[in-house]
């Protein structure tokens, strides 16, 4: 079986983004059912979706678990729905790491309004808390790069008909970043790590359960 995990680079002015550490961990970690192969992808509209496309049609994943930051939240959350659309708001703090601000246009003009995580979102979140991890599912992805990279990755599985499970999941900002922002929600980074190593076990029975015959 073979997973792909991506993360992405810094953005928004911040030194880090703990997902990008995530992938270089995780990368090094050996799974007993599983090839792992990461990527780090940009911070910026569509490039962030072309780049993971290309290692997905190269590589033919069974899953693909995205990862990026939500620096405010306190748990870490697979996101339910990537929704048609590519806005950054006026007032927001930061564009994209190539100054881009997008309003109100389609990723895909030919697309369906809205595409839902194939990864099992829910025993995952049952698994992470168990586990000790603060952990729940998210019901908005934004219209930021994790929303747009989550979108297209859904919409090329659509469209290729394919059965490769594939979804996001953000995490909350690292301590590493709190120091930096006191007062920011934040998770320990060797925490996050054990979350992404659940999320990929739980993604792991998935894919085994869909590949047995129908009774």
């Amino acid at each position: 079986m073979k997973i792909l995990v991506s993360g992405f680079e810094p953005f928004g002015g911040n030194a880090v983004n703990p997902t990008e550490q995530l992938v270089r961990d995780i990368r090094e970690e050996t799974f007993a059912e599983a090839e792992i192969r990461t990527v780090l992808l940009p911070v910026h509209y569509d490039e962030c979706a072309e780049r993971l496309l290309e290692v997905v049609r190269d590589y033919q994943p069974d899953a693909v678990i995205c990862c990026g930051l939500a620096a405010g939240r306190t748990a870490v959350t697979p996101e339910r729905i990537a929704v048609n659309v590519k806005d950054v708001a006026p007032e927001a703090a930061y564009a994209d790491n190539k100054g881009e601000r997008p309003q109100d246009l389609p990723i895909n003009p030919a697309g369906p309004d809205g595409l839902f995580s194939r990864l099992p979102i829910r025993e995952a979140v049952n698994r992470l808390k168990a586990e000790g991890i603060p952990a729940a599912v998210s019901e908005s992805a934004g219209t930021f790069i994790c929303n747009n990279t989550m979108y297209a990755v859904l919409d090329y599985i659509r469209e290729q008909k394919l059965s490769t499970l594939a979804g996001f999941v953000h995490f909350p900002a690292s301590t590493e970043m709190a120091l930096q922002k006191p007062g920011l929600p934040s998770l320990p980074q060797e925490m996050m790590l054990q979350a992404l190593r659940v999320i990929i076990h739980a993604t792991i029975d998935a894919a085994k359960q869909q590949r047995q015959p129908a009774v």
